[in-house]
């Protein structure tokens, strides 16, 4: 059994090795190390443009070109921003997903010209999408073409993460039956006007969820996993205590009486979620 391009610095998840227990022993002792202490590589990152029609769409790709090349192909994982658009906090975890050993895309969903500047436009923005599941499912899937499409991506190991309305995203991109082998909603909202397509969803699912999130109601966590269990989805739903809405990002403060609020300790525990779920679904 060869361990060469196994997490090439402790994360690369690309060889194509047998399971047994003790392989995923070891992969998820050095996928919790790559998650808490991660290397740090010289990354390639640029804009790019691409379009739905006549809109303009511009993502942010970015990886590691030591260990993502078209002759040593890594995964790819597409990031899907929350309701203000594609800013700095995507392309932040886009850098954390590339010194994984990942090419990362960060992709547009409102397009280029459509960035709100405040949080009434940014719910306009999200509430346009969530309403229009036709346009919101082809704009995420015109992202995963995107990234698809580049040379360095192993296009038979494709995951996707999303963050708030980009949680929703993740979900979304599964439900319409997308070719990803795994997808991973932050702090997402869980229903859809089309529950049933849950039966399209090809891969795994992981929602990492706030225990005491008052955006997402019980309801809606009971809703969504009713809907996991009747379409017999591979999914996990991990909530996190004393954790509310925007857990991940730093910028939610920590009002007490907010609905939203960072949560160290669940930021950490999700991002080493996430990691050990694409080591298993990148195994596969």
């Amino acid at each position: 059994m060869s361990f060469s391009r196994i997490l090439a610095g402790a994360s690369c998840f690309v060889a194509p090795i047998r399971h047994n227990d003790g392989m995923r022993c070891l992969l998820c002792a050095l996928a919790i190390f790559a998650a808490v202490v991660p290397a740090v590589a010289q990354l390639t990152e640029r804009a790019v443009t691409y379009k739905d029609g006549e809109i303009e769409l511009e993502g942010f790709l970015i990886f590691d070109p030591k260990r993502a090349t078209s002759a040593s192909k890594a995964p790819g994982v597409m990031v899907i921003h929350q309701w203000m658009g594609l800013t700095d906090y995507e392309k932040k975890r886009a850098r954390m997903l590339a010194n994984l050993g990942y090419v990362a895309f960060a992709c547009d969903i409102y397009g280029k010209s459509s960035r709100p500047k405040n949080a009434e436009e940014a719910g306009a923005a999200a509430g346009k999408y969530k309403g229009d599941l036709t346009t919101f499912r082809r704009r995420l899937n015109l992202g995963l073409d995107v990234l698809k499409s580049q040379a360095m991506v192993d296009g038979k190991k494709l995951g996707a993460i999303g963050y708030c309305f980009g949680g929703t995203g993740a979900l979304e991109l599964a439900r319409s039956g997308a070719d990803v082998q795994a997808v991973v909603s932050f702090h997402g909202g869980l229903g859809t006007a089309n529950p049933a397509d849950a039966s399209k969803i090809k891969g795994s699912v992981l929602v990492c969820h706030g225990a005491v999130d008052p955006l997402v109601p019980p309801t809606e966590v009971s809703a969504f996993q009713k809907e996991m269990e009747d379409a017999k989805v591979d999914y996990q739903f991990v909530a996190y205590a004393g954790a509310k809405h925007s857990f991940t990002q730093e910028a939610a403060g920590n009002n007490p009486d907010s609905p939203v609020a960072y949560n160290a300790a669940a930021d950490r525990r999700s991002w080493a979620a996430m990691v050990l779920f694409f080591v298993e679904a990148f195994l596969k």
